[in-house]
């Protein structure tokens, strides 16, 4: 058929929301990640430390009922569930989230640079910013349900199965949950696509998301045995973050560091946010609708 007999509409139905939008691109890619079941079994098996955790409180806080049945249980009131229970929940948890991050991350941005994609989503209304508010949202939301969501579902238990002015002793563990995990799901999130922007191959930039944790701590040891400071520290990304959740948590039993060595708390917190600064630079310098090539 002739084009001048072909009639062209705009087209007049529904459009997303603006602010909705960049929630397009974690739609489609969990379709396709929860489709490798490898991928599915892993996420699954994230959840049953939680589960456990959550059991391991209801029975802690009624251990009277079960007197019955077990003899030894009359004679115990119960631990105490303080920061230290919840601070290593956070530290399995965000162990499980960075092995899950270095096999999700890696291939999100890699294949549109490698394909030339960019242009596609750029030519729609669709900025940079809702790119990567996408991207990272693949991660981010993943993340968060085997880490704070999870940990303050287990925050409420505790609150409503434990003993009475519990909450009023420990309101402070609910922050704490939220804020380091939050702070290493960015972490993490960012230099991941970050690598599957500046390194194309899928198993290499996988293998440097590891690669980057294990030489922040070897190098920044390294400088400090070799300068004789603490400076060195601040590219423990590793160490940096494992301080702000001894803090946030209050478990200062765990810190391996004495009064006047390594750097503050105000420097790692400084630190962090350095880190995820310079991530989201390197991020922002490959996401765009074209590529100069010399």
């Amino acid at each position: 058929m002739a084009v001048y007999k072909r009639t062209y509409k705009g087209y007049e139905g529904a459009q997303t929301p603006e602010w909705s939008r960049f929630l397009i691109l974690p739609r489609y890619a969990w379709e396709s990640l929860f489709k490798q079941r490898f991928l599915l079994i892993f996420y699954v098996i994230c959840f049953f430390y939680p589960i456990g955790a959550g059991i391991f409180l209801y029975i802690n806080a009624n251990l009277g009922m079960l007197a019955s049945l077990i003899e030894a249980a009359g004679k115990f009131n119960g631990l105490e569930i303080d920061g230290k229970f919840f601070y290593i929940f956070h530290s399995v948890q965000s162990s499980l989230a960075f092995i899950l991050t270095a096999f999700i991350g890696p291939g999100l941005v890699s294949p549109d640079l490698s394909n030339n994609a960019l242009p596609l989503y750029f030519c729609r209304p669709f900025s940079r910013s809702e790119y990567v508010a996408g991207k990272l949202g693949v991660v981010a939301f993943l993340l968060s349900f085997i880490t704070w969501i999870p940990g303050l579902l287990l925050f409420l238990l505790q609150w409503s199965v434990g003993p009475e002015g519990w909450f009023a002793k420990y309101s402070w563990i609910a922050p704490a949950i939220f804020l380091s995990s939050v702070m290493w799901i960015l972490l993490i999130s960012l230099l991941a696509l970050a690598l599957s922007a500046w390194v194309r191959w899928k198993v290499v930039a996988g293998a440097l998301l590891l690669l980057v944790f294990f030489l922040s701590t070897g190098l920044a040891a390294a400088i400090n045995a070799v300068m004789r400071t603490d400076k060195g520290s601040w590219l423990d990304i590793t160490s940096n973050s494992g301080r702000i959740a001894l803090e946030l948590f209050r478990v200062r039993e765990f810190m391996d560091y004495s009064e006047g060595q390594g750097i503050s708390i105000e420097e790692a917190w400084t630190a962090q946010f350095l880190a995820l600064g310079f991530c989201l630079w390197l991020l922002w310098k490959k996401i765009r609708a074209y590529e100069v090539i010399k």
